[in-house]
């Protein structure tokens, strides 16, 4: 009954269902089960598969708190079988609680007390609006406690108001009012009006919550923490009280038993109903805004993890510092520190430009890694005018590096492990040089928070987003791949199947035995079993291992197809993968239906061809080399000018470029194109080069706008 609910709400079969839950239950991985098992769940993809993950947890923890209930009402000898009926098919957590709700341990209310007093069976005939006579019959409830006529009314109204409050249709009347037309209000405190000025769009606001952009509710929640608005959430309250009349007063009532009940019934809106429901509504709308922010981070960060890598080569890496120097570094093709110093370009020209140049000759660099922070263009600038007057350095290229994040890797605990005796500015001079060789295997050390690719990203649930980044960088790594020879600890550790434990006995292991040669000597590590190498050894890669395919994406499980039908061909599994146009129109010729069998379908023959076509593709972009315009301030800026950018960044509301002057400025969604654009990431993606033109400059607030428009 729960996958098939599962399997309805994703508009896919049972059967998927079932088998994904099964393989996850084994141990298996979303990577692992979308990349080599297809046949099993008919091709789901990673996103569908994460989905039946994340529904069957929330599933799960629904039945838990399912069986508490029950047993806490059947321990209270309340459960009878209607009761026990409406929670066992209770399908949401909200209507779980609702039913509860009556069940529950309270605190002392005023029904309680009332209740106390003896009140209950004057409040049950009230509510059941029949009596005509309500005075006389409340003068039979007078006690010592219980004064007057009106104390006894006043106390059957707080009993009814509370029954109100836990009518689960009178809790959903009020729901349905907030869904219609709930609106979000704010304004300003009088005494943060200076502190808050950059909330001041928000200082006499109000829009219905559902028409809320998540960055603008995100941005009223934080100016709320901070202390500098006061924010409200308005619904109709007399077109809601209503409604609720209409549900709780019935036909032909008596006209005693209905004014006591009206009484009651505004009672329980304004004292337990509103402010409880406000409080719901409030936390499921941050969840929403939460969940579209995690999105975009999700979205930029994938982008940014699968970012051109240069590859290896040799690297000169500059952190740019205009007033205390530019700490300069060399690392070799592996990404190894071979030299570090420190370069002053302002103060000796002279001398910086014989030390790079000696620097770039003896050490074979092959391109300079620039950081994009303060003094970043005017680095560069010195740097390719070094380039231009010797023409024996005329093959390096320079690229210009996001810094972003460097500084919180260069202080972290991994950073002090990879480089003990270094300080945190030669870390940060290498976490630029690296990002340039390869993004992915650099930027899975830094908290992806760190990264500034989001938006609000420190408003947002923080074991959500951790939980969403998480699998974007496990993604991405089991999606290029990664190799076994080289690959950090860090980056071993989001392999399928793997984690922190195994990654580092792998670099354990790799330290005391030398290179890995095979995927098979993967089992001799520590603690590696046959579940984890299943897992793991297809999205690891070995260069130069004595089996080709053990550098490629086919699986272990499936070398023996791959034999045979090299056998077929009557070449060798290395001929098999060769480029040249022979064996390629081999491979065109392969029948790949006489490879069929009980554990190997179409779908998985289909990418072994595929990969045996391009075996260890890297399935990320060529690096290209990018050219900012002829400005480096934004005191150079004017409206109407016309520049190359980069997108660094990607949110609702538009993207983030760079153009060279220290200041990202931005492309409102409205300016993107000619057209109505509701998802930026229509059209933009993170790292991509654009030409923009400049709208308007605000100097003082820093701020530049941009537009694609018709550039």
């Amino acid at each position: 009954m729960l996958n098939k609910s599962i399997a309805q709400q994703l508009s896919i079969t049972e059967k998927q269902v079932n088998t994904v839950i099964q393989l996850l239950d084994e141990g298996a991985t979303i990577p692992f089960i979308a990349r080599y098992r297809k046949e099993a769940t008919s091709n789901l993809d990673e996103v569908k598969i994460g989905e039946i993950k994340s529904n069957h947890e929330v599933a799960v923890e629904l039945n838990k708190r399912r069986s508490s209930i029950i047993k806490t009402i059947g321990d209270q000898g309340q459960l009878t079988p209607e009761l026990s009926s409406l929670l066992k098919t209770a399908s949401t957590l909200q209507e779980l609680e609702d039913i509860y709700l009556p069940y529950k341990q309270k605190r002392k209310t005023k029904a309680l007390a009332a209740a106390e007093l003896g009140l209950t069976p004057l409040a049950k005939t009230i509510y059941s609006q029949n009596e005509k006579n309500i005075k006389t019959l409340a003068k039979n409830y007078l006690t010592p406690e219980v004064k007057t006529i009106e104390n006894a009314l006043g106390g059957a109204r707080d009993i009814i108001a509370e029954w109100i409050n836990e009518n689960s249709n009178a809790r959903n009347t009020v729901r349905r009012a907030f869904d219609r037309g709930a609106q979000l209000t704010s304004k300003v405190k009088k005494a943060k009006i200076t502190e808050a000025v950059k909330f001041k769009d928000y200082f006499d606001f109000s829009e219905v919550i559902k028409s809320i952009p998540s960055h603008r509710y995100l941005a009223i929640k934080r100016a709320q923490e901070a202390g500098f608005l006061n924010v409200k959430i308005k619904v109709d309250n007399s077109q809601t009280i209503s409604l609720l009349e209409r549900l709780i007063i019935k036909p032909n009532s008596s006209y005693q038993s209905v004014e006591q009940i009206k009484e009651a019934l505004k009672d329980a809106y304004n004292r337990l109903l509103l402010p409880s429901i406000e409080k719901e509504y409030d936390s499921l709308s941050k969840l929403k805004a939460d969940k579209e922010a995690i999105s975009i981070f999700s979205t930029n960060l994938r982008q940014l993890l699968l970012g051109a890598p240069l590859g290896q080569k040799r690297i000169m890496a500059i952190d740019p510092g205009l007033r205390t120097g530019c700490k300069t570094i060399i690392l070799n093709e592996l990404g190894d520190l071979l030299y570090e110093t420190v370069i002053y370009p302002l103060k000796n020209e002279q001398l910086s430009e014989k030390t790079i140049k000696e620097l770039l000759l003896k050490y074979n660099t092959e391109a300079i890694a620039v950081g994009n922070g303060t003094g970043g263009r005017e680095t560069e600038t010195f740097i390719k005018k070094i380039i231009a007057n010797n023409s024996c350095l005329d093959k390096i290229v320079v690229h210009m590096v996001s810094e972003q994040g460097a500084s919180i890797y260069s202080a972290s605990e991994i950073a002090r492990e990879e480089f003990p005796e270094q300080d945190i500015t030669v870390r940060g001079a290498v976490s630029i040089g690296r990002r340039l060789k390869d993004p992915l295997a650099e930027l899975v050390k830094i908290d992806p928070k760190s990264i500034g690719v989001g938006q609000y990203q420190h408003d947002v649930n923080p074991k959500l987003l951790k939980e969403n980044l998480d699998q974007v960088v496990i993604s991405c790594v089991n999606q290029v791949g990664v190799q076994l020879n080289t690959a950090s600890k860090h980056l071993l550790s989001y392999v399928s199947g793997l984690g922190p434990v195994l990654a580092q006995n792998i670099v354990d292991f790799r330290s005391e035995n030398g290179k890995f040669t095979s995927r098979t000597q993967l089992k001799k590590v520590p603690r590696l079993g046959a579940k984890a190498f299943e897992q793991a050894a297809g999205f690891l890669r070995i260069v130069g291992a004595k089996n080709p395919l053990d550098n490629s994406a086919v699986h272990p499980e499936s070398y023996t197809v791959v034999n045979r039908i090299a056998k077929d061909l009557k070449v060798s599994v290395a001929e098999l993968m060769d480029q040249n146009e022979s064996i390629t129109r081999k491979r065109t010729l392969i029948n790949i239906e006489n490879y069929v069998s009980e554990s190997m379908g179409l779908l998985s023959l289909t990418d072994i061809l595929n990969e045996l076509s391009k075996p260890g593709r890297d399935p990320r972009e060529q690096l290209e080399v990018f050219e900012f315009g002829n400005v480096n301030s934004i005191q150079e800026l004017s409206s109407g000018m016309v520049l190359p950018g980069i997108v660094t960044n990607i949110t609702a509301f538009g993207c983030f470029v760079d153009i060279g002057v220290h200041q990202d400025g931005l492309v409102h969604v409205s300016q993107l194109a000619n057209k109505f654009v509701k998802d930026p990431n229509e059209i933009v993606s993170l790292n991509q080069k654009v030409q923009v033109k400049v709208v308007e400059v605000d100097v003082a607030r820093k701020r530049i706008a941009l537009s694609m428009k018709e550039v």
